[in-house]
């Protein structure tokens, strides 16, 4: 599977999901399990490789403006969430988290910003094409750290003179 074929399942699924984070993790599984289990396993690496890539500081600040804070679990979330947004969102955001002010079209934080299914979708697939748990993927582990400049998350003052634009749409 190539990039544009895993970018494909994640828009087509989103929207056959109607934009419910829920629903468009059922439906990945239901088209993932067209697939057999090595297709499956590609998938999962493109997913965690761009889950990895979105682990950043100014990403995590982006999800604390737009959520409202953001602990470590919520974030792991919201990047699932980023990366189900399709690949202009998630590269827009991965460039210039600032820029998610323009590229969403709104946002409702009981309903977004929450893909903790969409992360699973692929082992879940690949579960009921084999009976298995998946395999390693053989790609690199996430970092300890997130990259870049740590922000203090909770200081609204900097989120705002941080992120102006999302500050101005979604902040408090």
């Amino acid at each position: 599977m190539d990039e544009t074929e895993f970018w494909e399942i994640i828009d087509s699924t989103r929207a056959a999901a109607d934009g419910d984070p829920e629903d468009h993790a059922d439906l990945l599984v239901e088209r993932l399990v067209q697939l057999d289990p090595e297709s499956v396993l590609d998938f999962a690496r493109h997913f965690e490789a761009r889950y990895n890539r979105a682990y950043r500081w100014d990403l995590w600040g982006a999800a604390a403006v737009l959520l409202g804070g953001a602990g470590d679990g919520s974030f792991d979330y919201f990047r699932c969430w980023l990366i189900g947004q399709g690949r202009e969102v998630f590269e827009g955001a991965v460039h210039d988290p600032d820029a998610l002010a323009g590229l969403l079209d709104d946002f409702d934080e009981e309903v977004d910003g929450d893909g903790e299914e969409l992360g699973f979708a692929a082992d879940e697939a690949y579960e009921q094409l084999t009976g298995s748990v998946a395999p390693d993927l053989g790609i690199p582990a996430q970092a300890p750290e997130p990259e870049g400049t740590a922000l203090d998350l909770e200081d609204d003052a900097a989120l705002a003179d941080r992120y102006p634009q999302l500050w101005e749409r979604f902040g408090e």
